[in-house]
């Protein structure tokens, strides 16, 4: 299996291989679609490419390498910093060598990657558009809250404040629809979006956002992945005879953890399950925030388990207990 180290910027990558007599070799290519292709078209059959994952740059090699059926994998830079030692020094062609040394060192951990869903796609430019959108919308309401104490304004910049306003509110509202249109136009995407939204305190903000991170449920696929992606999930903190708190992990996406804040905040109000647990944990002396990340954290397995059944939320279902359903399965094995 021979493995190709990649270093990816903006205008080419560098390429790091060992050629079929044992040498190493270096190249340079154009990250454009015909240096792209003919650099794919000269790759053996079988070898794999490892790239650092650096965001768009290698969307375009990673399109042309599913098309072509050549296998890639994008790493993720600190796998690859945390894992070859201390080393000094670092030029392009070092970091592909480095990225090729992981692939060969680490080839029975690598996942291959797979160019989005057009779909899936156009749905995630969308919603980074809308987020866009209403980050400029918070900023400019901040500074006019601002000048409403100032004792002389300029009526021409509170006009042209309030124009923008109105048409960034606008351009949201447009957004929001073709996100809509988009799910709706998607049977599987439907189904999904509409049972999650069933549950208390699920919006259609959040589930969006799960929808494009998650890979529609699929690429991220039990609450389990979904709770440590969203630094939700405590991982246990002790060595030797020191037993610490259980901590969430600081590696999160912190928007998908803010929204699901926000989420529990109207599900402990508005969902029965979900105030009565808080008030549970509040009695016994838990913190607030504490209580919130549990709730997020219940949150998406409630999610998760509404999808897998193909059943909307039911706020007045109870579980049963799991030995019960142990001694029901083997009176029906018997009988």
């Amino acid at each position: 299996m021979q493995v190709y180290g990649i270093d990816l910027s903006m205008e080419k990558f560098d390429v790091n291989f060992i050629d079929q007599n044992g040498n190493e070799k270096n190249k340079t290519v154009n990250n454009g679609v015909k240096a792209i292709s003919k650099f794919l078209e000269d790759i053996p059959p079988g070898s794999i490419l490892c790239a650092e994952n650096t965001g768009v740059y290698g969307d375009l090699l990673l399109c042309l390498s599913n098309q072509m059926g050549v296998a890639i994998s994008f790493i993720p830079g600190y796998n690859i910093k945390h894992s070859l030692g201390l080393r000094k020094g670092k030029t392009d062609k070092v970091d592909a060598m480095r990225i090729r040394e992981y692939g060969e060192r680490f080839y029975d951990k690598l996942l291959l990657t797979m160019y989005e869903d057009e779909t899936v796609k156009e749905l995630q430019e969308l919603y980074t558009l809308r987020a866009q959108l209403i980050k400029t919308r918070k900023a400019l309401l901040t500074s006019e809250t601002g000048r409403k104490h100032q004792p002389m304004r300029s009526l021409y910049a509170h006009t042209h404040v309030h124009s923008v306003l109105d048409n960034l509110d606008t351009e949201i509202e447009s957004i929001d629809a073709e996100i809509k249109k988009i799910i709706i136009s998607n049977e599987d995407m439907k189904e999904n979006y509409e049972l999650a939204t069933s549950i208390k305190g699920i919006g259609p903000v959040i589930t969006t956002d799960l929808i494009i991170k998650t890979g529609n449920f699929k690429v991220i696929d039990t609450a389990r992945k979904a709770a440590s992606y969203a630094g939700v999930c405590p991982f246990p903190n002790s060595s030797g005879k020191m037993v610490g708190k259980s901590k969430t992990s600081p590696f999160a996406d912190k928007k998908l953890k803010s929204l699901l804040y926000m989420g529990a905040k109207s599900a402990v109000k508005h969902n029965k399950e979900y105030r009565m647990y808080y008030q549970k944990k509040k009695l016994e002396g838990k913190p607030h925030f504490l209580i919130m990340n549990n709730v997020s954290n219940k949150m998406l397995r409630t999610i998760y388990s509404v999808i897998k059944n193909k059943l909307p939320y039911n706020e007045g279902y109870i579980c049963l207990d799991p030995r019960e359903k142990k001694i029901n399965s083997s009176t029906k094995k018997v009988a």
